[in-house]
């Protein structure tokens, strides 16, 4: 297997398409850097190193402009397997070691965070960022509940930080011109995106056990209410459990909608209904493994979102993809790369990535693609030295998490809801608004 450093080497060369801050796309890596100015660097701390972070500690570390300043996560055990990856990037390096992301945000000498935490822990830690003067660089979704993302975006604005949400896809380059022809009438008007999402998951079963040494469990736990310890629920099943996670919608469909919204031009919907259930397995997951998400948004528009956690069978070829249905045919994406057919399904176009390193890996939970990871870390790190917005701001990322949000919201109170499609709020339904925000443990409310 190709050594990141290689990797990251031969992918800041080869991308000569880079789509940095939307309307900018075309510069080459080779004017990108000259741009930031090697010797400027910006300091950056990673918190929650265990899996996906560990991946993008490695890749921040890889960008010329940057370094990893330090490392934190609640897990004693994963903070030297990251700076292990740091150090195979650059042997020199000599990130600090943290458990508690609070003292990291007191660390003048940090100017960005990124955070691959659990999800219950995204907008709290987006907020406290901008609070403490720090760029941020959010895996998606933004929030765990709407109403802290509408807090992430106040913050980012009142504080006038960059914030940027791991929507990697926003800065693919073959896909943003897919996404261009598109807005220009490739396939004329666009009424229908269908997007899907399939895996193999097994079933989880939580079960009584004894807080281990090596985790910091209350600090695990941070903004969310304290529950008592269980075996099975870290580090990746609290993803269906409805206190700490959001399912397989935000886990994973966030992506699909992302694009989905992108290509439609749409921001909030008008209807947003949901089916499905845990219908696999008779276990302890709470979110469910078969869902469907619909999404009516103004202007004769709809969007599909079909998910199957537990059975792996793909459609159309691919484990997870995105349909656009025009007047006058369809486009499909699966990642960076497109195909355009007419309206009897004759393919007229395909356009694929000059190079391979962003392509997709659909059910890779580190790192699905390594080369897009590295072209979103790269328009992060340049929207902050030009003082803009990046490719997948805040705002954006706040409209498209809304979204499967309300999904999820729609499937647990067991109605569609009607939204309000200038904000994304719910309109007539006490139930589904009580779903809006959540609880917090006693000095962990997160306040803008």
């Amino acid at each position: 297997m190709e050594h990141r450093r290689d990797f990251l080497k031969k992918i800041t060369v080869a991308s000569t398409g880079i789509a940095i801050g939307g309307s900018a796309f075309g510069f080459s890596a080779k004017s990108y850097n000259r741009i930031i100015g090697a010797n400027e660097l910006i300091r950056v701390a990673t918190i929650g190193v265990n899996s996906r972070g560990k991946s993008m500690s490695a890749t921040f570390a890889g960008q010329k402009n940057a370094e990893v300043g330090t490392v934190c996560d609640v897990d004693s055990r994963a903070i030297p397997l990251a700076i292990e990856e740091i150090k195979k990037v650059k042997p020199n390096a000599t990130p600090k070691s943290e458990k508690d992301c609070r003292k990291v945000l007191e660390d003048k000498s940090i100017d960005a965070i990124y955070i691959a935490t659990p999800d219950h822990w995204h907008a709290p830690l987006t907020i406290m960022g901008c609070q403490a003067g720090k760029h941020v660089y959010v895996e998606k979704p933004l929030s765990h509940n709407p109403r802290e993302g509408e807090l992430a975006v106040e913050a980012a604005r009142k504080y006038k930080r960059v914030v940027q949400m791991g929507a990697q896809r926003r800065s693919a380059p073959v896909l943003t011109q897919g996404i261009k022809e598109l807005h220009e009438g490739i396939i004329g008007h666009v009424y229908l995106a269908k997007t899907w999402y399939t895996n193999n998951r097994k079933s989880t079963f939580l079960k009584p056990g004894t807080v281990p040494s090596w985790l910091d469990y209350d600090l695990w736990q941070g903004p969310a209410p304290r529950m008592t310890y269980k075996e099975g629920l870290i580090h990746y099943n609290w993803h269906w459990f409805w206190h700490w996670g959001t399912g397989e919608a935000l886990n994973n469909g966030t992506h699909e909608v992302d694009v989905a919204r992108w290509g439609l031009g749409v921001d909030f919907p008008t209807r947003v209904s949901s089916v499905g259930g845990r219908y696999e397995f008779k276990d302890d997951w709470e979110t469910p493994d078969t869902q469907v998400v619909a999404m009516d948004y103004p202007g004769r528009v709809s969007l599909l979102w079909e998910s199957r956690s537990s059975n792996g069978r793909k459609i159309e070829g691919l484990d997870r993809g995105i349909i656009f249905y025009g007047e006058n045919g369809s486009l499909d994406t699966g990642g960076d790369s497109y195909t355009v057919y007419d309206l009897d399904g004759k393919k007229i176009k395909e356009v694929k990535a000059v190079d391979q390193a962003t392509d997709i890996q659909g059910r890779n939970t580190a790192s699905p693609s390594l080369g897009m990871d590295n072209l979103h870390v790269m328009d992060f790190l340049d929207a902050i030295k030009n003082n803009r917005k990046p490719n997948c701001d805040v705002e954006i990322g706040f409209k498209s998490v809304v979204a499967m949000q309300l999904g999820n919201i729609a499937w647990r109170v067991g109605r569609d809801l009607k939204i309000d499609p200038k904000n994304g709020h719910i309109i007539g339904n006490s139930e589904a608004e009580k779903l809006w925000s959540r609880d917090y443990e006693k000095g962990w409310k997160p306040v803008v």
